[in-house]
């Protein structure tokens, strides 16, 4: 009986995505925006390591910058963040994020957004075989201002020296997974001064770290200005640190209550990004759907 009102869950859900104009399906094919176009102007992608931090001591990592085409230094650019930003560039991953970007910029259904892809913090630079992101849950899962901070004064200062970015929140977005979505929660509801979008795909919103307290904060501060969009697949993890679906279904609740700009997406899916990559060009559409 338990596995039978799961699956009903699951249809309902799929439906409620299908109505919505999304796809619940995890092994939907790749969307067209998600593929490189002929005649379609590419950005650039430039590499760059950050060991300098303050923020972080001792912590080092990778992060890239992708450039639009049309980008024009007389013009400030909307500007979106990626935690575990290695992953979102993967050609061979679940979002070609660069390929979407292009494509959406050229056709006019986004701003000119230059991209900041940044991994986790490792202490140390790492060796040969060795998990480049020991300090991953540490800046994502904690619930502070201490990784917007080291975005703030870090990473967008420096690039901020060869680029122009809008200082309009609403023309800033940050996006994760997992420990990612929930950290990029955090950085928007601790600056949403720096940050007015967020997107998390299977946010982490449970007790790693304290971050499953969200659902209650919302409910009990006054609403700030925020665009949220979540989605989550109702077989993500249940463990020792909470069950990911409810958490997130918690969030939706609590968006809902305050009445946030929030939109939540459910898939039939487990704990990974392929629900969230095929949706993802419907993803940015829907954050940026009125940026002129």
């Amino acid at each position: 009986m338990i596995y039978g009102t799961r699956f009903l869950w699951a249809a309902l859900l799929g439906l409620s995505c299908w109505m919505q104009g999304y796809t619940a399906e995890p092994n939907a094919s790749m969307p067209i925006e998600s593929t490189y176009q002929v005649g379609v102007p590419r950005g650039a992608i430039t590499e760059y390591v950050w060991d300098q931090s303050s923020v972080y001591p001792g912590t080092w990592r990778k992060y890239w910058v992708y450039v639009p085409a049309q980008y024009d230094p007389d013009r400030p650019a909307a500007l979106m963040v990626f935690q575990d930003g290695q992953g979102f560039l993967n050609p061979k991953g679940n979002f070609h994020v660069p390929a979407v970007f292009d494509n959406l910029i050229d056709q006019g259904l986004m701003p000119v957004t230059l991209g900041v892809f940044i991994n986790p913090g490792n202490l140390g630079m790492p060796q040969a075989g060795q998990r480049a992101m020991n300090h991953r849950s540490v800046e994502y899962d904690t619930p502070n201002a201490d990784y917007v901070r080291f975005l703030d004064q870090e990473i967008l200062a420096e690039v901020s020296r060869h680029y122009v970015l809008s200082s309009d929140p609403a023309m800033r977005a940050i996006c994760g997974n997992s420990s990612g979505g929930i950290c990029a929660f955090t950085a928007a509801w601790e600056r949403p001064d720096l940050f007015g979008k967020v997107v998390s795909h299977i946010g982490s919103f449970v007790n790693i770290r304290g971050g499953y307290e969200y659902p209650s904060l919302i409910r009990k501060t006054e609403a700030k200005p925020l665009r949220v969009f979540l989605q989550e697949g109702v077989n993500d993890l249940d463990n020792a640190h909470g069950n990911w679906p409810l958490a997130n279904k918690q969030m939706e609740a609590a968006l809902r209550y305050m009445n946030y700009d929030y939109r939540m997406v459910w898939g039939v899916g487990q704990h990974n990004t392929r629900h969230a990559g095929r949706i993802f060009p419907q993803t940015m559409r829907w954050l940026w759907r009125d940026f002129r």
